[in-house]
Parts: C-alpha cells; structure tokens; sequence
C-alpha cells in the first residue's frame, strides 16, 4: 500500500489503537462551522496542512475576545475580526489539500520556548521485523516561534529536560514506549514502512503526546549531537 503522506489519515489510524487515542490532541477537518465551533470551545487552536511537511504554513490562532483573533505563521503576526475572512485567508493560503484544527497543546519550555522531543523509531526489511528506537533528541523553538521546526537549537533529550525542569527521567522511557505503538500501528496499515521519526510533545502538566508521526524524517540534526552512535544506528538500520 502507498505510504500517504496525510495527517488526517494518519490521525484516524493511530486513533483507530486504544492505547494511543488518549496520546492525541482532539483533531478535526477544517470546515466552515468547525472552525467557529472549534473557536468557541477553545481559546487557542492550532492548524496544520494535510499533506504539510517541516512546519510550513502551521497557522496558531487564538481567540482574545468577541470574534477578533490573533493569528500567528512563523513569527508573522496578523489580527483579525472574522472567521469568514479567516477561512478566506486559509484557503488562499492551501487551496489543494486542506487543514486539519487542533486543540493547542502548551509544551513544556526551556527558557521561554517550546521544545518537543523527535524520536526515530526503525525497523529491518520484512513486515514482520520488530520496531526499535534508534535516536533522539529535542528541538528547542526559534526566539517568536511556537514550532519547534524552526530550532534555535538541537539537544539531547535528557539535557533538556533538565534544563526544562522536569526531573523525571523515566519520561524518555514512556515517550519511546508510546513512538513504539504508533509505529506498530502505522506498520500494520503500511506493511513497507521503516522509519518514522515522532516529534513527541511534553505539555506543563508533564503529559505525552503524539504530535505526528514524519515518515521521511530529516536526519541531519543527528550529525550535530556530540554522541555520534544514533547517527550510525539510524545509518544501519536504513541498510538492513
């Protein structure tokens, strides 16, 4: 089966396991009365492109009172009035593939910026192969940006929850655990997958989620960690 590159297909797919539906953040089609709905029920929501890939056009926007709201891409910041002209503007924006609305998720910091976790999650030829986590780190958010995609800095995973405040170590050890079931998931859906890379997000409250699952993830931020052996047993797996 073709490996599709959709976050809404991906959504209902990992949604369809149990165990991982609660690691979720609420996820919708964009349409007309959604986002109104979906505004009206939360104070900030976050829309992504369907088939949207390294952090492009994530659009945050955030209700700040009677039907006016606060519209953030990149570090571009836009106010406006209506949602008719919001969805006016969206459209112009992705008139192919459309957006999936998310419940925001507040990610825990470093230094006032959000940080997620990407975790590489391989497996060896053959659909019966067992999925092992190869590499990880943490993506710190650029100065005025909510994504982590474009990084002021790449780090080991450990060493930013420290510098996060979060003493809990055994946190890798259940974000590795839940990248372990959804590639599982994605597995038996796309028997010829073999790596996805997860971009893991821990909220204030210390709660993992899945924020998606990348299934051409970029490998050169493993080039720039001290410890070299991930990079090599991404390299290896990617051979075998």
């Amino acid at each position: 089966m073709l490996i599709k590159r959709d976050k809404w297909l991906q959504y209902r797919i990992l949604r369809n396991a149990s165990s991982l539906a609660g690691r979720l953040p609420e996820t919708q089609l964009l349409k007309k009365d959604t986002l109104t709905k979906v505004l009206l029920q939360y104070q900030s929501i976050v829309l992504k492109p369907r088939n949207g890939s390294y952090g492009r056009d994530i659009i945050f926007i955030k209700r700040n009172g009677v039907r006016t709201y606060r519209i953030q891409n990149e570090n571009n910041v836009v106010i406006m009035r209506d949602t008719n002209k919001v969805l006016q503007w969206l459209h112009k924006r992705n008139k192919s593939h459309g957006y999936i609305v998310q419940k925001r998720l507040y990610l825990a910091q470093i230094g006032h910026k959000p940080f997620d976790i990407r975790i590489i999650v391989q497996r060896k030829k053959g659909s019966s192969a067992t999925w092992n986590v190869t590499g990880s780190y943490a993506k710190v958010a650029a100065q005025g940006y909510l994504v982590t995609n474009v990084t002021s800095r790449t780090i080991p995973v450990l060493e930013a929850l420290k510098l996060a405040r979060i003493e809990d170590r055994s946190l890798l050890v259940k974000a590795e655990h839940i990248a372990l079931s959804a590639a599982k998931r994605l597995g038996e859906r796309y028997p010829k997958l073999r790596q996805v890379g997860f971009d893991i997000g821990i909220d204030r409250k210390r709660r993992i989620w899945i924020i998606e699952g990348n299934y051409k993830p970029d490998l050169r931020p493993f080039r720039l960690l001290k410890d070299s052996s991930m990079h090599r047993k991404i390299l290896w797996y990617k051979k075998h």
